[in-house]
C-alpha cells in the first residue's frame, strides 16, 4: 500500500450525499452514533441530509499514543448513546479491515452500519456505504 488516494472537501461531501441517497433507500432512521473521529464530518452531513435531530458518539480507540494498533481487548471504547436498535444508524468514514465495525457489532447488533467509503477488506462489515475504495492509504482533506 504504497501510494495515497487524497479526497477532497467537494468529492468527500459529494460522495456523503450520495451515501444519504442510499441511507433514505433502505429505510427510515431517527438516531445517528457517529464513530469518533472519523464518523463525526460525516455525521453532521448526514444529519442535516435526512433531517435526524438525534445524534450521538462513541469514542473507539484502537491505536495507542505511539500509533501502534491496540490488541481487541485493549480496546478503549466509551459510549453512553442510549438505546440502539433497528432504526439507529452507526456512521464511519472508512471501514479499511472492518475490525472497528465488527467489534461494535458484537455490542450493537442492531443497528445498520454506514461508511462513506470501504475498501475490500472491510466492505463485509457495511450495511451501506458510498464507494468502494482501492487498498491505498486514504488521506481525508482533513488530514492535509
Amino acid at each position: 500500500m504504497s501510494e495515497k488516494l487524497y479526497i477532497t472537501w467537494e468529492d468527500f461531501h459529494q460522495h456523503v450525499k450520495e451515501l444519504c441517497k442510499k441511507i433514505k433507500a433502505s429505510g427510515s432512521y431517527n438516531k445517528i452514533v457517529a464513530v469518533s473521529r472519523g464518523g463525526l464530518i460525516p455525521v453532521g452531513i448526514i444529519a442535516y441530509e435526512l433531517d435526524i435531530k438525534n445524534n450521538e458518539t462513541i469514542n473507539f480507540s484502537s491505536y495507542d499514543d505511539s500509533q501502534h494498533q491496540l490488541s481487541d481487548e485493549k480496546i478503549k471504547i466509551s459510549a453512553n448513546i442510549g438505546i440502539v436498535d433497528e432504526k439507529t444508524l452507526i456512521v464511519d468514514d472508512l471501514s479499511d479491515t472492518g475490525r472497528t465495525l465488527k467489534i461494535l457489532r458484537q455490542i450493537y447488533p442492531s443497528a445498520t452500519y454506514v461508511t462513506v467509503y470501504a475498501k475490500e477488506q472491510g466492505a463485509s462489515q457495511v450495511d451501506i456505504h458510498a464507494l468502494d475504495l482501492p487498498n491505498q492509504w486514504v488521506v481525508f482533506p482533513w488530514d492535509i
